[in-house]
């Protein structure tokens, strides 16, 4: 039975970690998710966990001790932000070559500079490519149920990679809401005990970590991350609808909110995906026809059905929380629009980079971009694809 209860974004994070009981987290604090290794601390403190709780010096230091005690056999989780998770680069890369399910909480923050501690999506769309399992929040209850479904879909033998539970910085981290928690037995039921099948530690096999791959293995290596990355998309769903069959709140690779007769739409991740469903409401009660597509995961991106989703569509404007500096978009955009490109009548698509460095995302700035794509309809004529909205002229 669920408990009600009134937590902040990093708090139900803290507390679902509390409930896992990991066996080691590798602790250093960045603005907005240093409550979470905080918070946890004092479940330390208390002795309510028994995790190894390994205080260090910076965030690459972090993600290093998570590979060591993943690498020896145990359940190994960090949290960061930002800078924090740009100084981990190296060593995210290193976590996926090797396999590791390690579990990291992501507050998603601007990257400096110039110096900016507010939400964007840089920092986890920076590290996209990074053979990291990608899961965002819109809320935080959606930052609690993911975090808890992270662990059985990374460690799956037919996944083990690691994992990402990617949440907006203040906007979900800091803020207080209502949210339905489960019992400590169902939590740890449902994630239930890592059994790894090789590590540093099992004397009867012994194994290398780490060495050098050579021309003749490494190509070999990368295709079975991509191929674990493609098992992922089965195990995801699966995990989903467990958790779902238990708690009532079902999770997929993304929501469709009224897409089913949608002309127009908009595709968007994270908590922004509030004032998007507020402005679709409003424009269906003046009788458009008008959808969202809220996307929870992106690695590995739903390339099928994000394009069968949006298959009924006349025009969709993507929406990036991140500027990549490609000169024709955003890492969603490029993804989206890859995903439509075989459709038989492919959707006339533009992008839009918004809330950049915490700028606003209001009612009026979506419907203003439904408003643009009412105009494409009406002409046939796309025009500028890369576009800003929100920032002064």
């Amino acid at each position: 039975m669920s408990i009600r209860e009134r937590l902040s974004g990093n708090e139900a994070v803290a507390y679902a970690m509390k409930q896992i009981n990991p066996d080691v987290m590798g602790a250093f604090p960045i603005t907005p998710s240093t409550e979470i290794p905080q918070y946890f601390a004092q479940y330390v403190a208390n002795g309510e966990v028994d995790t190894e709780y390994v205080t260090v010096e910076s965030e690459h230091s972090s993600m290093s001790t998570c590979i060591g005690a993943a690498a020896a056999g145990a359940r190994a989780i960090t949290a960061t932000s930002s800078c924090g998770l740009a100084l981990m680069w190296e060593l995210l890369y290193v976590a996926s070559s090797f396999r590791l399910p390690i579990t990291l909480a992501l507050v998603t923050r601007a990257l400096t500079g110039p110096i900016n501690i507010n939400n964007d999506h840089s920092d986890a769309m920076g590290a996209r490519d990074a053979g990291w399992i990608q899961l965002f929040a819109e809320n935080n209850q959606e930052a609690y149920d993911n975090y808890i479904q992270c662990m059985p879909i990374s460690e799956n033998p037919d996944v083990r990679l690691p994992i990402m539970a990617c949440q907006d910085g203040f906007i979900t981290s800091h803020a207080v809401e209502n949210i339905e928690l489960e019992t400590d037995e169902m939590v740890k039921s449902f994630v239930g005990t890592y059994n790894p099948e090789n590590y540093l530690l099992k004397h009867e096999n012994p194994l290398a970590v780490g060495p050098y791959g050579i021309s003749p293995y490494y190509m070999e290596a990368k295709v079975a991350q991509a191929n674990a990355m493609k098992n992922a998309k089965k195990v995801i769903l699966e995990v989903g609808k467990k958790f779902g069959d238990i708690t009532g709140r079902y999770y997929g690779f993304f929501e469709a909110y009224k897409m089913e007769d949608a002309e127009t739409a908009v595709v968007l991740i994270g908590s922004s995906a509030g004032t998007a469903r507020e402005t679709v409401d409003e424009l269906r009660a003046q009788g458009r026809k008008v959808g969202m597509i809220k996307v929870r995961v992106f690695r590995p991106f739903p390339f099928e059905e994000i394009a069968e989703a949006l298959s009924g569509c006349k025009a969709v404007a993507v929406l990036d929380k991140d500027e990549s500096f490609s000169a024709a978009g955003g890492p969603l955009f490029a993804e989206t629009r890859s995903a439509m490109y075989d459709l038989d009548n492919r959707p006339k698509a533009i992008n839009y980079v918004y809330g950049l460095g915490g700028r606003d995302f209001r009612v009026e700035d979506c419907t203003y971009i439904f408003d643009e794509l009412d105009k494409i309809v009406e002409t046939g004529k796309t025009g500028e694809v890369y576009r800003h909205i929100g920032q002064r002229e």
